[in-house]
C-alpha cells in the first residue's frame, strides 16, 4: 500500500478542535503522522488552498439492491459517494427483500466489500418485511453488522412497536431511525400544503403530518430511555419539539437533507417531478426554522435522503411519480454555498455535521482524522465552480431538482482506507 502525503492544506477535524495548515502522512491504511519528514516515496498530493476532511458520513442512503436494480445499485451508489466527497454511508432497508434477515445484511456488506468503492454500514429493518406488525431479530441483525434500525420510506406507524423497538434498540445502544409521518394526514398529497398548494391545485401535505409523529416518538423515547433519531426533518414544528426535547435531556438526534435548506415549494411551479420528494419541500418559514435548528445545534446531521429513481419512473405525471430525488453528489456544495459561505455555519460547524457527528450516532469507528485512525479523507476545493449536468453524474438514475445549477465547491481528492478512490476529472 502507497504511502500518501497530503501536503499544504487547511485541516478541519471537528472531532480534535484541530483547524491548522498542516502536512498529513498515510501509511498501511492509516493516518500516521502530522508534518512529518518525508522520506521521498511517498504520493504526494499538493493540497495548498483546500479544506482537508475526515471523510464525510451521509447516514441516510438508498442503494436499492437487491430488487430495484434498474434505479441504483450498490456498485453505482458507492462511486456516487466517493463522486461526492463521501467515505462512508449508511443504507437503508427499504430494497426487496427489505433487509431485515441477518442474511440480507450480509449480502450488502459483502457486495459493497466487492465493489469497494466506500465503507458501506446497514440499517436493518425495525419490522419484519417492514410490514409494521412484528419486531425483526434486532439482536440477530446487531451481530452481523447492523448499526441503527429503521422501516424508512415508512414509518414506524404503530405505537406499541415503536416503544418496543426502542427498548430493544437500547439493549445494544442502537439508534431507532425513523421517518415521521402520520399517513392519514398524508394521503394522496403530492407537496407541501399551504398557498402554492392552494394556487396550483394539488393535493398537499401538512406540517403537522410530521410533527405530530415526532412529539410522538419523543414521547416515547422519553418514556423509555431509547435513541431516536429524527430523518430527514422538514418542519418548525418538528425542530422546536426536538430542541425542547434537547433540553430536557431525551436522547434525541435529528438530520436536515441539504434540499430541504435550499429549495421551497415554489419550485413545485414547474410540475417537475425532480421537485417531488417525501418528506416534501416546504414553505420558506418551514426552510428558515431548519437553518435555525442547524446554526444552534438542535440539528446534528447534514444526510443527503439519496433516493434514485430510474427516468421513466420519475417521467409521469407529478401525483403519479414516485418520491425521492439524488442527492449525493450535490451535497457538499450546496452545504458550503447555502450554510458555510452566507455565515450560518463555520467550516467546522458544517463538517462536524458531516463526520464526527453521525459516526457517534451510528456507532462507528469514523470521523476523525486523529493518529491512528482509518485513512478515510476528504479534499475539498471549496472555490471551484461546476455545472450540474445530470447526465455526469455517476449515480445510475439522475433525479436531481439541481439539474443546470451552478455550484461552488466539491471534493477533489477522497481517500478511503488509505486508498485514493476518487480524484476529481477521473474515478481511481
Amino acid at each position: 500500500m502507497e504511502r500518501i502525503l497530503i501536503r499544504g492544506g487547511r485541516v478541519i477535524d471537528p472531532s480534535q478542535g484541530l483547524d491548522d495548515n498542516i502536512d498529513i502522512l498515510i501509511e498501511d491504511g492509516k493516518i500516521a503522522a502530522y508534518n512529518p519528514t518525508a522520506r521521498g516515496d511517498e504520493r504526494v498530493i499538493d493540497a495548498r488552498g483546500k479544506i482537508v476532511s475526515p471523510g464525510l458520513i451521509d447516514m441516510h442512503v438508498h442503494l436499492r439492491e437487491p430488487g430495484h436494480e434498474d434505479d441504483e445499485t450498490i456498485a453505482t451508489g458507492t462511486r456516487a459517494a466517493v463522486a461526492g466527497g463521501f467515505t462512508s454511508i449508511a443504507c437503508c432497508p427499504n430494497t426487496d427483500p427489505p433487509i431485515d434477515t441477518p442474511a440480507t445484511v450480509e449480502f450488502v456488506r459483502q457486495k459493497a466489500a466487492r465493489d469497494g468503492h466506500c465503507n458501506v454500514y446497514v440499517i436493518a429493518c425495525v419490522s419484519k418485511d417492514r410490514k409494521g406488525e412484528e419486531l425483526a431479530e434486532i439482536g440477530q441483525l446487531v451481530a452481523v453488522g447492523a448499526v441503527a434500525f429503521s422501516d424508512d420510506g415508512a414509518p414506524v406507524y404503530d405505537p406499541e412497536l415503536m416503544r418496543r423497538a426502542f427498548e430493544y434498540c437500547l439493549m445494544f445502544d442502537k439508534p431507532v431511525c425513523n421517518h415521521c409521518e402520520i399517513p392519514e394526514l398524508t394521503r394522496n398529497g403530492v407537496m407541501h400544503e399551504g398557498l402554492v398548494s392552494l394556487i396550483l391545485g394539488l393535493p398537499g401535505i401538512p406540517a403537522a403530518a410530521e410533527s405530530v409523529m415526532v412529539a410522538r416518538d419523543i414521547a416515547l423515547a422519553e418514556a423509555t430511555g431509547g435513541r431516536l433519531h429524527v430523518m430527514h426533518v422538514s418542519t418548525l414544528g418538528s425542530v422546536e419539539a426536538i430542541r425542547r426535547a434537547k433540553a430536557r435531556g431525551v436522547r434525541v438526534t435529528a438530520e436536515v437533507t441539504p434540499h430541504h435548506f435550499t429549495l421551497t415549494d415554489e419550485s413545485l411551479r414547474a410540475f417537475d417531478s425532480n421537485f417531488k420528494m417525501n418528506p416534501p419541500l416546504r414553505s420558506e418559514e418551514h426552510v428558515k426554522a431548519c437553518l435555525e435548528g442547524l446554526r444552534d445545534g438542535t440539528i446534528d446531521v447534514i444526510a443527503t435522503d439519496h433516493a434514485p429513481h430510474a427516468k421513466e419512473k420519475k417521467m409521469q405525471e407529478l401525483d403519479r411519480a414516485p418520491f425521492g430525488v439524488v442527492g449525493l453528489e450535490t451535497a457538499l456544495p450546496l452545504v458550503i454555498m447555502r450554510l458555510i459561505k452566507p455565515g450560518i455555519l463555520s467550516w467546522s460547524e458544517a463538517l462536524a455535521k458531516l463526520t464526527i457527528n453521525p459516526a457517534r450516532i451510528l456507532g462507528i469507528p469514523k470521523g476523525t482524522l486523529q493518529i491512528g485512525a482509518d485513512a478515510d479523507v476528504t479534499v475539498i476545493d471549496p472555490d471551484v465552480r461546476w455545472m450540474v449536468e445530470p447526465e455526469q453524474l455517476h449515480s445510475k438514475s439522475k433525479n436531481t431538482p439541481f439539474a443546470g445549477w451552478a455550484l461552488e465547491g466539491r471534493a477533489t481528492v477522497v481517500i478511503v482506507g488509505g486508498v485514493i478512490k476518487y480524484q476529481l476529472g477521473e474515478q481511481a
